[in-house]
C-alpha cells in the first residue's frame, strides 16, 4: 500500500476530531464510483438533525469539487477496492465510537467489507456493487459497466461517463431535465480498476472484492435496492442479501419502488435517507 492510500487527509482528520469531540454517535458515509463525498451533503445534514454526527470521507486523493475533479481526472486512477477499504478502515479506526456506516454503489460494497471486519455498529448498503459469491450477471449491469470494461486499458485509467452513459446507468428513472441537472452537479471520472476487480471476483480466489458475511461482529445490515436500477438491478442486490442473511446479526432488504441508481442524489433522496435513518435508529 502506498503512502497516498494510507494518508488520512486534513479534512478527514478534522471530521474525526469534530465527531470525537461531539460525543454523538458517528455515521460514516461512503460514496461510490463517479461521485464525490459532497454527494452526501443533504444526507449528512438530515442525520445531524436527527442527533448524529456525520462524516463523509473521500476515496484517497478525491478532489474537493466536481469542477476540480473534471479538470484533473488523473487523480482518480489506480485506486483498488482493497486500498480504498483500508483507507476507510483507517479513518474509522480513529473514531472513539464504532460508527454506523452507509454506502452507495461501490460505497455499498465497501460498507459491507467494513462491516465484515467488525468495524461498524450498523450498516446500510444502497444499490451495492457485487462481491465474490454474488453470481448474477444482468444485461443492464453489464451495459452500465461497459464504458470501463470495454477497454482493458481502462483498468489503469480514470474514466468519465458521457451524459448518455450517466442517463442509462444512474438517471434512467428521472426526467430528462433532472438527469441533466444531476450529471452537471455530481458526475466525475472514476477509477477503472474496481470495476475490473468486481467483474473477475468470482474467478479470482485472492480477490479484494470479498466480504466476510459470516463474522458475528458484522452487526445489523440493511440492503436497499432501487426497483429500476440498471447498474445494480434487483438480481444483484437480492443476491447480496441472500449471501448476508445467514449472518447471526439482523439482515434486512428493502426495495424502493420506481427508483434508479441515482436514488441517493435525485429529488427523492429523502425517502431513501429516511429508510436508512430509521434502520440506524433501531440499533445506534
Amino acid at each position: 500500500m502506498t503512502d497516498t492510500i494510507q494518508r488520512v487527509s486534513a479534512t478527514e482528520g478534522e471530521q474525526v476530531q469534530r465527531a470525537n469531540e461531539s460525543g454523538l454517535q458517528p455515521v460514516v458515509f461512503i460514496h461510490g464510483l463517479w461521485l464525490l463525498p459532497s454527494s452526501w451533503d443533504r444526507w449528512a445534514a438530515a442525520f445531524e438533525e436527527a442527533g448524529y454526527t456525520a462524516l463523509s470521507p473521500g476515496w484517497p486523493d478525491d478532489p474537493d469539487t466536481v469542477q476540480e475533479a473534471n479538470a484533473n481526472p488523473e487523480v482518480f486512477a489506480h485506486k483498488t477496492v482493497g486500498q480504498v477499504a483500508d483507507h476507510f478502515a483507517d479513518v474509522i479506526g480513529r473514531l472513539d465510537r464504532k460508527p454506523a456506516v452507509i454506502g452507495h454503489s461501490f460505497g455499498g460494497l465497501l460498507t459491507q467489507i467494513i462491516a465484515g471486519r467488525g468495524l461498524s455498529a450498523a450498516s446500510v448498503a444502497i444499490d451495492p456493487a457485487p462481491f465474490r459469491g454474488v453470481l448474477p450477471l444482468p444485461v443492464s449491469a453489464l451495459k452500465s459497466a461497459s464504458p470501463v470494461l470495454s477497454n482493458p486499458a481502462n483498468r489503469n485509467r480514470a474514466v468519465p461517463l458521457t451524459y448518455e452513459q450517466f442517463r442509462f446507468g444512474f438517471a434512467n428513472a428521472v426526467s430528462e431535465d433532472e438527469a441533466k441537472q444531476l450529471y452537471d452537479a455530481y458526475a466525475v471520472p472514476a477509477p477503472g480498476a474496481p470495476l475490473f476487480q468486481a467483474a473477475t471476483a468470482n474467478l479470482n480466489p485472492w480477490t479484494e472484492v470479498k466480504v466476510d458475511t459470516d463474522n458475528p461482529e458484522r452487526g445489523p445490515l440493511l440492503i436497499i435496492g432501487g426497483e429500476k436500477d440498471h447498474t445494480v438491478p434487483h438480481a444483484l442486490s437480492n443476491a447480496a442479501f441472500k449471501q448476508q442473511r445467514d449472518n447471526p446479526g439482523v439482515t434486512a432488504f428493502v426495495e424502493i419502488p420506481g427508483r434508479g441508481h441515482a436514488l441517493t442524489i435525485d429529488a427523492g433522496w429523502r425517502e431513501v435517507a429516511d429508510t436508512a435513518l430509521n434502520f440506524v435508529k433501531r440499533f445506534v
